[in-house]
C-alpha cells in the first residue's frame, strides 16, 4: 500500500484496475486508492504479470504492506503464507519490557521527583502530566483519607462546579485527574441538553472524520497564538483591476495574496519552517497551500515554489485545483509539500476569523472581507476599503516578534505591492 501522504496511515482500496494473472505495463492505471483527502489512481510500478493478490475491495490496509506482486517473465510467484505460519514466523516478543512513553513534560516532572514512569497508573496511551502529579498525590496523601486529585483536576472542578466526590479517578489508587473533570462535566452538559431536544445523528464521511481527528489534534497539541493586522486595500484593489484588464486568466484577490505571501516568506524565512521530531526544520522552497472548502470536509492543495511563479500561472494553478478538489481528481503532489498556508473566507462576508495552524507548517493566514470603513487618513476621516488579516503561529516555532515582522511585510506589501520588486 503506498503512502500519498506525510500523516496517512492507512489506504482503502476502492478496486482493482487489473485482475490476477493479468499483464500489465509500467505506467498504466493499476489499481484506485481512497485517502482521508482524495481518490487516487496508482500506476504500475513495473511490467510484468499481477500475482499473489492480497487485499480486496473495501480492504483498509496499513501503508507499507504488500498487497500483490508483479512477476518478470518466467518468474514464479512465492507462495502466500498460511496466517499460522505467519504467525509462527514472527520473532518472539522481548523479554525486556518496552520503554515507557510519556509526554516531555511530564518526563521532566518524574525526572525532577524521581518518580519511576513504569510504576505510573496510564490515563492514556502514554503517561501525561496529570498522571505524574496524581501519582505523586496518591504517594504523599494516601492512607491519610484525603480524597485523591491533581492539582489541576481540582482547579477544573471549582472552575465546572463539578463535586470531586463523584467524580470516578481514572489515575493512580484512583485518584481524580483533570480528564475525568472534563469528562463529568461533559456528561452533565450531555444529560441536560438531552432533556431539551433529542437531536438526530448526522452520519459523516471518512474525509470528514479523518479531518476532525487531524484538526483536534492540532488544536490541542500545537501552542497557537494570534496576531491581527488591519491593512488598506485601496491599492491591492487597484492592482487587481489592473491585472484583470490585461489577464486571460480569472485573477482573483487570493492569487494576489498568494504572490504577495511569497514574497513576504522570502524575506522571513522562519514562518516558512517546520515543527518536525522536536527540531526547527527550515524549508528550502516557497509552497503555498490554498484552503478549499468541499461537501466532505476541508482540502489544502498546494501551489509549488508560488514565489518562483507569475500572477497568471498562480491564477491557473488556482484554478486548476479549485476544480480538483471539487471533483475529487487531486493526486498526492497536489496534497504534499505545502509550507504555508493562506484561508480566505472573504467572499462569504466574513469580517475576521482565527484559522487553526496546519501541521507540521508554522503559521497559517486567515483573510477577511474587503470592505468599505471610515479611517484616519492625514488625520482626516476618509472611507477606505479595508482588509483584516489574521496569523496563527506555532509558537514552538515562532515567537511573537518574528510572526509581527512578516505581518508588518506583508502589510507594507498589500499597500504598496511595487515595493515587492524592491
Amino acid at each position: 500500500m503506498p503512502a500519498l501522504g506525510m500523516a496517512q496511515e492507512t489506504g482503502r482500496l476502492l478496486q482493482w484496475l487489473k485482475s490476477e494473472g493479468e499483464n500489465v505495463t509500467k505506467g498504466e492505471p493499476l489499481m484506485e486508492i481512497e485517502t482521508d483527502k482524495t481518490t487516487v489512481e496508482i500506476e504500475a510500478p513495473a511490467s510484468g504479470v499481477l500475482a499473489n493478490v492480497t487485499a480486496q475491495v473495501g480492504d483498509d490496509v496499513p501503508v507499507g504492506q504488500p498487497i500483490a506482486i508483479i512477476l518478470a517473465p518466467g518468474e514464479t510467484a512465492p507462495a502466500v503464507p498460511t496466517k499460522h505460519e505467519a504467525a509462527a514466523a514472527q520473532p518472539p516478543a522481548p523479554s525486556t519490557p518496552p520503554a515507557v512513553k510519556a509526554t516531555p513534560v511530564a518526563q521532566c516532572i518524574a525526572a525532577e521527583k524521581n518518580v519511576d514512569l513504569s510504576q505510573i497508573k496510564l490515563s492514556s496511551g502514554r503517561v501525561q502530566k496529570d498522571d505524574v502529579l496524581a501519582h505523586i498525590a496518591a504517594q504523599q496523601n494516601g492512607g491519610n483519607g484525603r480524597l485523591l486529585a491533581s492539582p489541576k483536576a481540582r482547579r477544573l472542578a471549582a472552575e465546572q462546579g463539578v463535586d470531586l466526590q463523584a467524580v470516578m479517578g481514572s489515575g493512580p489508587d484512583g485518584a481524580v485527574l483533570a480528564a475525568d473533570v472534563l469528562t463529568a462535566a461533559s456528561a452533565v452538559k450531555s444529560a441536560a441538553a438531552q432533556t431539551v431536544v433529542t437531536g438526530e445523528p448526522l452520519g459523516v464521511s471518512r474525509m470528514w472524520q479523518i479531518m476532525a481527528e487531524r484538526i483536534t489534534q492540532a488544536w490541542t497539541t500545537i501552542p497557537h497564538f494570534y496576531l491581527l493586522h488591519e491593512v488598506n486595500a485601496a491599492r491591492l484593489k487597484q492592482w487587481l483591476s489592473d491585472v484583470r484588464e490585461r489577464s486571460t486568466e480569472k485573477v482573483t484577490v487570493t492569487d494576489l495574496l498568494v504572490k504577495l505571501t511569497s514574497a513576504a516568506l522570502r524575506q522571513h524565512p522562519r514562518l516558512n519552517a517546520s515543527w518536525l521530531n522536536g527540531t526547527i526544520v527550515l524549508n528550502p522552497h516557497i509552497s503555498v497551500g490554498i484552503a478549499v472548502a468541499v461537501e466532505d470536509g476541508l482540502l489544502v492543495p498546494v501551489i509549488h515554489d508560488s514565489d518562483k511563479l507569475g500572477i497568471n500561472q498562480l491564477a491557473a494553478q488556482r484554478t486548476a485545483l479549485v476544480i480538483k478538489s471539487q471533483t475529487g481528481k487531486l493526486s498526492p503532489d497536489d496534497l504534499s509539500g505545502g509550507t504555508f498556508t493562506i484561508s480566505n473566507l472573504g467572499m462569504y462576508g466574513v469580517d475576521a476569523f482565527n484559522a487553526i495552524v496546519n501541521p507540521p507548517q508554522a503559521a497559517i493566514l486567515a483573510v477577511s472581507r474587503i470592505a468599505d470603513r471610515v479611517v484616519a487618513v492625514d488625520g482626516q476621516p476618509s472611507v477606505q476599503p479595508m482588509l483584516t488579516l489574521s496569523l496563527s503561529c506555532d509558537h514552538r516555532v515562532v515567537d511573537g516578534a518574528r510572526g509581527a515582522q512578516f505581518l508588518q511585510t506583508l502589510a507594507e506589501l498589500i499597500e504598496n505591492p511595487l515595493r515587492m520588486w524592491d
